[in-house]
């Protein structure tokens, strides 16, 4: 249960910005999400589309890019910001181009950061940006580097230019008052993306949390890991800044684990992720002098524990060093009537080209198969509001 008069259950609240015909096409594109042979066969469907030149752009961005989008550039974004922030929840600019190679393209999306981050300067509707490290390098480099081998001249000068990309954002960030995210990513490379991101929130972070990096709590040594984050950063006098998620790789880590023969880093169940999740949480509010977090996550037990925690602590609910975040076109229950309540929200909003944008698309559609009845969540929800509307 939701604390005091916060109802994750109110869809009137949920779906305030949105017309029945919004609605009604969310729940046509939620039901087919709910098809399991559909969301495995539209990858390779939709790349034959594209392969051949067939004219399905158009449908693409009509349905399950305008579900889960703000557009293909940032300008694109423009009505989708204001409308969030005249509900009170901040955007979150996310260029969601993934699985690029060449140094010209990681150059290029370093520059389109670089373009958020000078939209988001004084700008009370953009509360953070976010990057992805795989958006700046090569895998298999990022990938040898967490193994510790050796690299050649070659790769040496290449991470030098990975290095540079990163610190350029994060001194932009810094230089702008612009929070920043940098997201987690598979486990071979995390250790890598890890240290990256401790060496920018040393260098930049010694007046206020400015870098945030991200904790991935289905991971089994996670929480450890946090402890360990909180006494580097009091031994170096920084501040903490923390995105606390549960996970985005799941079916992947515990495949690669077993077919190298290594032991899986992903907890045994949900429970015990549960568990290290809620204690994240409880971690943070403890040390809330030194720890400034989001909470990204579509559960509603562990939103409606955090809202107790901040009122049990006597912390603002509007206080910026805790925000609650959920990935736009999904879980408007929590993200609006949290706002309602006056808690800081803000809503991942991906943009990029269409066709650039569908690794991240066919990521949200297999999500929504394989969490434990996201779809049919979101379906119930509409329906309530749908046969609320027609009552009123």
């Amino acid at each position: 249960m939701a604390h005091n008069s916060l109802n994750f259950s109110n869809t009137e609240v949920a779906f305030k910005s949105k017309t029945n015909s919004d609605l009604r096409n969310s729940y046509l594109l939620f039901k087919a999400i709910g098809l399991n042979w559909l969301v495995k066969i539209g990858p390779a469907l939709i790349n034959f589309t594209f392969l051949f030149y067939l004219p399905v752009k158009g449908l693409i961005k009509a349905t399950v890019f305008k579900q889960f989008c703000g557009g293909e550039s940032i300008e694109e974004c423009e009505k989708t910001i204001s409308n969030l922030h005249e509900y009170g929840i901040g955007t979150i600019l996310d260029y969601s181009v993934e699985g690029k190679e060449k140094e010209l393209d990681f150059e290029r999306t370093k520059n389109e950061i670089l373009t958020t981050i000078i939209k988001a300067k004084n700008n009370p509707k953009i509360p953070f940006c976010v990057f992805k490290v795989t958006g700046l390098a090569r895998f298999d480099l990022l990938n040898k580097i967490n193994e510790g081998k050796i690299l050649s001249d070659d790769e040496n000068a290449e991470y030098l230019k990975v290095r540079s990309r990163i610190e350029s954002i994060c001194k932009a960030a810094y230089e702008s008052n612009v929070r920043i995210f940098i997201d987690a990513e598979e486990s071979w490379i995390q250790n890598c993306v890890d240290d990256l991101a401790d060496e920018m929130m040393q260098k930049f972070n010694k007046e206020l949390a400015i870098v945030f990096n991200t904790i991935q709590l289905y991971r089994h040594d996670r929480l450890n890991f946090l402890y360990e984050n909180y006494e580097k950063a009091t031994q170096n006098s920084y501040f903490l800044g923390l995105k606390i998620v549960r996970g985005a790789y799941m079916e992947k880590e515990r495949e690669r684990a077993k077919n190298l023969n290594y032991t899986d880093p992903i907890h045994k169940n949900k429970n015990n992720c549960d568990i290290d999740f809620n204690k994240a949480l409880n971690f943070c509010i403890k040390h809330i002098d030194k720890i400034s977090f989001c909470c990204g996550t579509h559960n509603e037990e562990s939103s409606s524990m955090l809202v107790k925690l901040i009122q049990e602590n006597n912390i603002e609910n509007s206080d910026k060093r805790i925000y609650f975040s959920q990935l736009f076109g999904m879980s408007d229950n929590l993200s609006y009537n949290l706002s309602n309540a006056g808690f800081n929200v803000a809503k991942y909003l991906p943009y990029g080209p269409v066709k650039s944008v569908l690794p991240y698309l066919f990521r949200r559609a297999a999500e929504n198969t394989s969490v434990k009845g996201q779809a049919s969540r979101e379906l119930s929800l509409i329906v309530n509001e749908l046969e609320r509307r027609s009552k009123a």
